[in-house]
């Protein structure tokens, strides 16, 4: 992909006073606030109104997450030959097709659990376009010097959709029933394909006669990530951490809504909680890592996140309700923050050492090892649930992640005060 970025090659102040980027982020915080309607909407629909059980639970989360594993690789390859914001207003319109269609289902009095994982499929199909595409997205758009200052405000916004989405939805819940939350999402959706159509940028597709083979522009990508001593380290932690992570979170609908009986208000206040510490930690990120180091806060953010995690399988073993939910709420909020400050520190480090023509591939390469792990771990989760029990599959999840943080801790990112740029010639 050859393109020019909206301004000069170093920082040029505020992204407030850039019209295109503030379009951009407006579009990318309605498409955020109706996905968190709908990170909730899902799993009430599921367990509460059709008693979807463990293993049901498991095949739900597959659904939306296999398609980083089927076409994570060749999308990125895709996304470097196409106008990427094309390709994100396509993926946006997709996605409230696939949620409108949850409620007229439901009106319908049609709805069953396959639908739902049909529907996931779709959307998740979707998602894997945009989200490679807005990753590459970003460097496009602003320069070089403000893309750590855009992800920031991306983040912070997205953390504020977090915790406003699943309040709203689990107040609008006790007046309406979950499958009317998706046509909030599908709304968010659209409007997000709106704000993108009014984004301005100066990518230019690659010519038809400069492309390579796919297989030829996939192993490219693929083999810069292997080969990078940073990046293929941050791949192995985040891909190792997903998939502990999502034996966790798999079962954690379960366990509120069923188990502690807290209904879909107390799992709206725990996701609200886990992105007010998101909120905070994209604000924490720039002066943590001056004070701690640029590279030496992504270990430290590792292991803090896998401590956080312990309070979990606690709550999962306590009777009583207060307790269960005072201790989800504590991990929630600290693991948001941590992973949070994780997140953006890896996620600008690899916009910056990456060449322009790479960063579709890379993302997709990426998106490939630390998304493609996590339906293979929500499917573990449900049949291990249903076999050995709830409470044994969130320790399992808890135990692992510590191992997971290995190959950061150990890595030149511990004790690195600043993390590299690109080097000329990559």
């Amino acid at each position: 992909m050859t393109a020019e970025p909206t301004a000069a090659g170093e920082e040029t102040g505020s992204l407030l006073l850039d019209r295109n980027f503030t379009t951009f982020w407006a579009g990318h915080a309605m498409s955020q606030l109706g996905a968190q309607i709908g990170q909730l909407a899902l799993p009430v629909l599921a367990v509460a109104m059709l008693r979807a059980t463990e293993f049901e639970v498991g095949v739900l989360n597959a659904a939306g997450l296999v398609a980083f594993l089927v076409v994570g690789l060749p999308a990125g390859a895709w996304v470097d030959r196409w106008l990427k914001r094309r390709t994100m207003i396509a993926a946006d319109l997709a996605r409230a097709a696939a949620m409108a269609a949850v409620p007229l289902l439901w009106w319908g009095g049609m709805l069953q659990i396959w639908h739902l994982y049909v529907i996931a499929a779709i959307a998740g199909t979707a998602t894997v376009f945009f989200e490679v595409s807005y990753q590459s997205y970003v460097p496009v758009l602003v320069a070089p010097g403000n893309v750590g200052q855009a992800n920031s405000k991306l983040e912070a916004t997205a953390q504020i959709a977090r915790i406003g989405g699943p309040a709203a939805g689990g107040l609008v819940l006790t007046v309406v029933t979950a499958p009317v939350l998706f046509v909030g999402e599908a709304l968010g959706y659209l409007l997000s394909a709106v704000f993108l159509t009014r984004t301005r940028d100066r990518e230019m597709a690659v010519p038809a006669a400069d492309r390579r083979p796919l297989n030829a522009e996939i192993k490219e990508g693929l083999a810069y990530v292997v080969r990078h001593p940073l990046i293929s380290r941050i791949a192995a932690c985040t891909g190792a951490m997903n998939f502990c992570g999502m034996l966790i979170f798999t079962m954690m609908p379960v366990l509120i809504l069923r188990d502690l009986g807290l209904g879909p208000q107390g799992m709206g206040l725990i996701m609200g909680a886990g992105a007010v510490g998101g909120l905070l930690g994209a604000m924490a990120a720039p002066r943590l890592a001056v004070w701690l180091g640029e590279g030496t806060v992504i270990p430290l953010c590792a292991v803090a996140s896998s401590v956080f995690l312990v309070p979990v399988p606690v709550a999962a073993m306590v009777t009583q309700p207060g307790i269960g939910l005072a201790l989800l709420l504590l991990h929630e909020f600290c693991f948001g923050f941590v992973v949070l400050v994780y997140n953006i520190m890896q996620l600008s480090m690899r916009q910056r050492v990456c060449p322009p023509r790479l960063l579709g591939r890379m993302n997709a390469s990426i998106r490939f090892v630390v998304w493609g792990v996590m339906p293979l771990a929500a499917l573990a989760s449900g049949l291990l649930a249903e076999h050995i029990g709830l409470v044994a599959v969130i320790w399992i999840g808890t135990a692992g992640s510590f191992l997971a943080a290995a190959p950061v801790v150990f890595s030149p990112l511990m004790g690195m005060s600043k993390l590299p740029d690109q080097v000329e010639g990559n």
